[in-house]
């Protein structure tokens, strides 16, 4: 399977960072499966089209990091370890190689810290705190289903997401599902290395979310309209032509 990102075309969208440097290979190969293996806590089977699949290597380690994300039970999500990391890749019928699991695991941990601090952003002030904090309920991967916005990115000539997750969370009974677009960025100078931008937004299903949505626009323009007007020192002259 070849890698879904064009590398010869690095035009992407302004999105929020998550300075992730991948090598090219680990990130060829976590980027094919991120979908199926964001899997954090999920039982799996031991096989594979009705036959076992063969045990991980024993070089790959079988310890799991705790993440520091909240279930509904008040538990946290538990990321995979490399070994079943590496059987969730053979089960979906990829070529792994062990190796790749010491680099892909660690990225495939942070990046998705990264996208649980941006909805953390989203959430701020708006009522979570009344009974702990948000959490997260449930999550799905959509690699093959483009959400709006990354369709008309698209076409604006933008490259397309690698891949696309909606979670969904739970703040004090009330539902809000994300959509998470995972962009590739430029190559780091210097280096065959790359950066992940995520665009984590509340899903336009709800007036709630639409309400998020619309007061976030807003308060990034009057950020914009008031740091233009405080970043000059002084006021020039009436004759004075303005910077553009």
């Amino acid at each position: 399977m070849s890698c879904p990102i064009d590398h010869n075309n690095n035009k992407s969208p302004d999105l929020d960072q998550s300075n992730c440097p991948v090598d090219y290979t680990a990130r060829a190969t976590w980027s094919k499966v991120s979908s199926d293996t964001l899997l954090l806590a999920r039982p799996q089977s031991s096989t594979r089209n009705g036959q076992m699949v063969p045990a991980p290597p024993e070089t790959l380690s079988t310890s799991r990091e705790v993440s520091s994300i909240p279930r509904s039970d008040n538990e946290k999500w538990v990321y995979p370890s490399e070994a079943q990391f590496y059987a969730a890749m053979v089960r979906k019928n990829h070529d792994p190689k062990a190796p790749d699991m010491r680099v892909v695991v660690p990225i495939h941990n942070a990046v998705n810290e990264r996208a649980w601090s941006h909805i953390k952003e989203w959430e701020a002030g708006r009522g979570g705190e009344r009974c702990g904090g948000v959490r997260l309920l449930s999550f799905k991967g959509k690699p093959g289903e483009p959400s709006p916005k990354a369709r008309i990115l698209t076409l604006l000539g933008y490259n397309p997401p690698f891949d696309r997750h909606d979670w969904v969370v739970d703040r004090c009974g009330t539902r809000i599902r994300y959509v998470i677009d995972f962009y590739a960025g430029r190559p780091l100078p210097g280096t065959s290395n790359v950066s992940f931008f995520l665009d984590v937004r509340p899903a336009l299903d709800t007036w709630e979310a639409v309400g998020m949505r619309t007061s976030m626009l807003v308060n990034k323009f009057t950020r914009a309209i008031r740091e233009t007007f405080s970043g000059s020192s002084s006021i020039p002259p009436a004759s004075a032509k303005p910077d553009s």
